[in-house]
């Protein structure tokens, strides 16, 4: 390839900005419905047609969502949930799977296989003696019966130990050892920063599914105790027909603080798998 060509920008056709436009819509569509039901009422959802644009009842819909679920709360433990999930599964993965990749100590091979094993179990499987557990412990209906069993994560750890396999180079260790280095030190100067586009990746993927989670907060939360948001959305439009406009307006501001996180800090997280795609 010559510099001439090398220093060029790559420009796509028309189809391919055609097709671009297609998937771009059809990502958004489920969102901008979300906001057309909650504008609406529940007449007007059910009739066929269904609406295809904003109605008068936002505001109020998103009022009456945000009163009947208690969202304020709901929000602030979610966000706590699901930003020491994302910190600790982060962190324990990290050097989880620096030392599966990198170090040597008997039994590794048997250590990353069971790792590994844990990830075919379903997690239905492991429900009952998990409540026992947390029961026992008394702390249903408290965040750290949600938070603690999610600290750890298999296929976090198999994620960090893929990575740094390629991405931290053995000799960088054996030259910080050789100078005198710490574990604690290398792992702080050394492994952390090289492992800092995977663990963005890790913490975005992890944030995401903690914030959504239903399964397990619903067994072990209650919606008058210290709901999350999903455990929260069970109480809205209940009756004998349930308000379709009031649950899309929960769901709308379930959704909205996800929303700011991609905004914020979705070019760092871009760049972040940018620079590991490199460095791979």
């Amino acid at each position: 390839m010559s510099a001439s060509r090398a220093g060029r920008h790559l420009h796509g056709g028309r189809l391919t900005y055609a097709v671009l436009a297609v998937l771009t819509a059809v990502s958004l569509f489920p969102l901008v419905w979300t906001a057309i039901a909650a504008s609406r009422d529940n007449t007007r959802l059910a009739e066929t047609p269904p609406p295809l644009w904003f109605g008068s009842n936002l505001f109020s819909n998103l009022e009456i969502a945000w009163t009947q679920a208690n969202m304020g709360e709901a929000l602030f433990n979610t966000a706590i949930v699901a930003s020491v999930t994302a910190a600790g599964t982060v962190l324990l993965a990290t050097l989880a799977g620096f030392a599966l990749a990198k170090l040597r100590f008997r039994l590794r091979g048997a250590v990353l296989a069971l790792t590994l094993g844990t990830m075919m179990v379903p997690p239905q499987l492991g429900v009952v003696p998990m409540y026992m557990a947390v029961a026992e412990l008394e702390w249903t209906d408290r965040l750290q019966a949600v938070i603690l069993p999610s600290l750890v994560s298999a296929f976090g750890v198999f994620f960090m130990r893929q990575y740094l396999s390629q991405a931290l180079p053995g000799e960088l260790i054996e030259a910080a050892r050789m100078d005198g280095a710490s574990s604690v030190r290398i792992i702080w100067h050394i492994v952390f920063p090289v492992a800092r586009p995977a663990m963005a990746v890790l913490g975005m993927l992890t944030f995401v599914q903690a914030w959504n989670d239903f399964f397990w907060p619903i067994i072990a939360l209650t919606q008058n105790g210290s709901p999350t948001v999903q455990v929260a959305l069970t109480g809205l439009g209940r009756g004998h027909i349930p308000d379709q406009s009031v649950i899309m307006a929960g769901a709308l501001l379930g959704t909205l603080p996800l929303l700011l996180v991609f905004v914020l800090f979705g070019k760092q997280i871009v760049g972040g798998i940018m620079q590991g795609a490199i460095k791979g």
